[in-house]
């Protein structure tokens, strides 16, 4: 098949940065990539697209969306033409995640001991105590290390002139690290030459990475701590991924009722009696996690858990609290973090945002909704927000009426028009919307980020939202030297 073919339904937004072409030409990083696909051609391309699904299904690689009552259970859509980063552009991303995580460990020890950013008014004191994420309870607790934030997904979008910049935060359970690995391996699986050729740099090693880490928390000084993985159980959106790093991490998967808490220790029944519990990987939300502290009537969690960790005697990765650094409204004071912090100019950029609870960027963003996407502060996955510029009339009113009796919980930011990837639909090569998950570890040693992460496309035509629970997919990022 020829180029020509392969490509005539490739159309770019002039205004928009798209990641394969420039002025009509393939940039260097894809000219590999292409190569390949044009020499393999569309029929061959579209055998291995299915076959990448017959891989997803066998291995049983699916999502949740709770939304819908039959059928809640989906193959994570996947796109079979990786993306490309170059190691120059990898750099960018990899000082600038490490600048701002070690800026929002510094705020939460900060934020729960001492609060002196708010006694010099870099962040509204207002702001934290409104914050549904700030955890009182949480406050005084030591963590080891002074690590609050031992895994991250940060989100990142290119804009129209190519540039990263930092969409959100997400410092509390973040998924998508399996999908990451998945997809690695049935790229290989598709196209093992290209994949040597084009030297592409690991993330296979992320399991040991995060096991190390998890193991270096543990209160107690013995040989080989007990690490378990806690989870809300099978009916959890994120279940294969809990079971899957589990696995690889080689460390067991617990419910809360596998758990007990004896004497400010927590304990895992085994076959042959209790054993000690030195860390906990925990994938439950900070409301369910303890009933004792927070709702009573949570079945996810475990009695006394936090009182555990106030004694010291097991730790909890990510810490509880860790909420109140990525609640969206805090997102607009990061910057300022940094600077408070490490003395630093942010590396990575924040996207313009505006706060509702200030009136004057208030009566703009009403003036300009069209043009806006606004967000619930503390929602997640692509709900609870209006995409101004696909909004009726009425929709922007409800919104304007809601954050106008709590203008707390919303923020609007300008609508980005995001880069563009190449995609295999139906044949052919399209451009579509994407976003980055890059996943960093916060241990003693201090940050690692896997070279790549989760790029999420958005998989209808002209949409901005890439979350799989709005029909979006993946693909498999190549950092290449």
């Amino acid at each position: 098949m020829s180029h020509e073919s392969l490509m005539q339904f490739y159309k770019t937004n002039p205004a928009g940065f798209d990641e394969m072409l420039h002025q009509n030409q393939i940039r260097e990083p894809y000219e590999k990539v292409m190569e390949t696909f044009h020499a393999q051609g569309a029929e061959a391309l579209r055998m291995k697209d299915q076959l990448a699904g017959e891989l997803f299904m066998s291995q049983g690689i699916t999502f949740t969306v709770y939304s819908e009552d039959a059928g809640i259970e989906r193959i994570f859509p996947f796109d079979i033409l990786p993306r490309i980063i170059t190691a120059a552009e990898w750099t960018i991303v990899e000082k600038g995640i490490e600048q701002r995580l070690k800026a929002m460990n510094l705020f939460l020890k900060d934020i729960y001991n001492e609060r002196q950013i708010l006694k010099d008014k870099i962040i509204p004191a207002e702001l934290i105590a409104s914050c549904p994420h700030y955890l009182r309870e949480a406050a005084g607790i030591k963590v080891p290390h002074d690590i609050y934030v031992h895994v991250s997904g940060i989100d990142l979008i290119r804009g129209e002139e190519g540039a990263f910049y930092v969409l959100e935060d997400n410092l509390r359970t973040p998924s998508g690290v399996s999908y990451m690995l998945e997809n690695r391996e049935v790229t290989k699986r598709l196209f093992p030459d290209l994949f040597s050729k084009a030297k592409v740099r690991p993330v296979n090693n992320y399991p040991l990475l995060l096991h190390d880490n998890l193991m270096a928390l543990s209160p107690r000084a013995v040989s080989k701590p007990r690490v378990v993985l806690l989870t809300p159980g099978i009916y959890n959106s994120a279940y294969y991924e809990h079971t899957f790093l589990a696995r690889q991490m080689g460390i067991q998967l617990a419910e809360s009722r596998d758990l007990v808490i004896d004497r400010h220790k927590v304990f895992m029944k085994t076959t042959g009696g209790l054993r000690q519990v030195d860390v906990i990987y925990r994938r439950i939300d900070d409301e369910f996690i303890d009933p004792l502290m927070f709702r009573p009537d949570s079945v996810l969690g475990v009695p006394g858990l936090i009182g555990a960790c106030r004694k010291g005697t097991v730790a909890l990765a990510n810490a509880a609290g860790n909420g109140v650094a990525d609640d969206k409204a805090v997102y607009a004071y990061v910057p300022a973090i940094i600077k408070y912090y490490l003395n630093e100019d942010p590396l990575l950029k924040n996207v313009p945002t505006y706060q509702m609870s200030n009136a004057d960027e208030r009566k703009h963003v009403f003036e300009n909704m069209d043009k806006m996407v606004v967000k619930r502060t503390n929602q997640s996955g692509g709900y609870g927000m209006l995409m101004g510029h696909k909004a009726s009339e009425e929709e922007m009113r409800l919104f304007k009426t809601e954050i106008e009796n709590n203008p707390r919980e919303f923020i609007a930011q300008p609508i980005i028009q995001l880069s563009t990837a190449p995609c295999f639909i139906d044949g052919q090569l399209k451009p579509r919307h994407v976003d980055l998950r890059p996943y960093a570890l916060c241990g003693p040693d201090g940050v690692r980020i896997v070279p790549g992460g989760l790029t999420r496309v958005a998989l209808k035509e002209g949409s901005l939202v890439v979350n799989s629970s709005q029909g979006g997919g993946s693909k498999d990022t190549w950092v290449i030297d």
